[in-house]
Formats: C-alpha cells, structure tokens, sequence
C-alpha cells in the first residue's frame, strides 16, 4: 500500500489549527463543496453496532438561528457569525432498541445483511443492551448511549474542517429541554424519534486563539506491555 500524500506533519498542524472558535467573520462563507466534505466525513463515520443513530441538521435559518440562541448560552457568539451551524441529533429508544423498526431496516437494508443473519445476530444485540453495558434501565441511559455515537461524527467533521483550513466550534452550551422543545415545535424530532445530542459551529475564524495548552503525553497514556 502506498504511502497517502498527506504527511505526519499535515496532520498535526491541522490539530494544532484547530480550537473552539468563539466568533466567526460573517463574512466569510464556507465553499459548498467544502461543506459537503464535512458533511461526507459525518457520514462516513463508525457506530457502535453499526446502527448510525444520528441525523445532521444544518441550521442556516436567520430566525430559527436567533430562536436557538436564547436557549443555548455556549453559542452566543458562533449562532449569529458561523457561515454554517450543525445541530446534531441522536435517535431515542424508540430506534435504538435492539427489536426496532429502526434496527430491522439499518441491518437488512442498509448493511444488506441477509435476513437469517440479523435474526442470530439481533439476540447478540439484546445481551449487549440488556446485560452487557445496561442500555435499557431508562430511556436516557439509550439516548446517552446513542449521543456517544454521534460525538464520533462530529470529531470527524472539525478534524476534516481543520485539514482544509476550517475553523469549528462544538457546543454542549444549552438548555436540554428547551432546545428539544423548539425542535420540536419546528417539526425537526421525527415525532420524538429524535433528540438533541450536540452543536457544531463552522466558518473562519474572527480573532486569533491563544496557543494551545495540553497535558503532556506522560501524564495521560500508560503503556502496558
């Protein structure tokens, strides 16, 4: 296998680029096919079992936007400047759950698993939500689960931003309900199918950050061997 044009050094310096960029230059709009390459790095991304519990919304909606704001104090300044703002939902129970619709069609349809394959493999499901990691003791414990998966995807979407020269913000800065409830007045939950996971904020930095500040390598990885 070849060796990719992208080096060691070219992805580092995209992590150093990279940092949680309060405001934006408004003025500045991110190329469309830019874009879509962020977008096809969230698709692209893994899940756990495979059931790609998420669904990407791009809020470019002046109103909506303002709507957002008042309910989500960490993106006061990425709302009103970002040139692209991703709301980013999990599906709930009533998709995740091992004996779902949601899950029939994923594994026949999207993976095209033959069907005598997913019925062995669906009871390997069960144990895994029922006694292997506890899914199932309440309906958050399934939407945290789910919420994981989708913090996956949107680790792909800043780190491809940043390798294109992207500035990005993720944002956990908001009010739970009141977010949902506005998503859901506006008809964008799948009639609570889904729920409000995580933000993230796109476009070109207004000011420049200070310098990255990290624990060293030491203080975070112990080698067993």
């Amino acid at each position: 296998m070849s060796h990719s044009s992208i080096t060691h050094q070219d992805i580092l310096k995209a992590f150093e680029f990279r940092h949680a960029t309060k405001e934006f230059d408004p003025a500045k709009k991110i190329p469309k096919e830019d874009f879509e390459l962020i977008l096809e790095a969230a698709r692209l991304s893994p899940s756990s079992v495979g059931y790609e519990p998420w669904k990407f919304l791009v809020i470019q909606n002046p109103e909506l936007r303002e709507k957002l704001r008042e309910v989500s104090w960490g993106a006061q300044g990425q709302l009103p400047t970002a040139s692209h703002f991703v709301v980013i939902l999990a599906r709930t129970i009533k998709d995740t759950k091992y004996d779902s619709d949601y899950v029939k069609n994923q594994m026949l349809n999207v993976k095209k698993f033959p069907p005598e394959l997913f019925d062995k493999i669906k009871e390997r499901y069960k144990s895994f939500q029922e006694e292997d990691l506890n899914l199932l003791e309440n309906e958050r414990t399934m939407l945290d689960w789910a919420g994981k998966q989708t913090y996956i995807a949107m680790a792909n979407m800043m780190t491809t931003a940043a390798l294109i020269g992207i500035d990005s913000c993720p944002i956990e800065g908001f009010h739970f309900e009141k977010v949902q409830k506005l998503l859901k007045e506006e008809n964008l939950l799948e009639d609570d199918h889904l729920a409000i996971s995580v933000m993230v904020a796109f476009g070109y930095r207004k000011n420049e950050p200070r310098p990255k500040t990290r624990k060293d390598m030491k203080d975070i990885v112990q080698w067993i061997e």
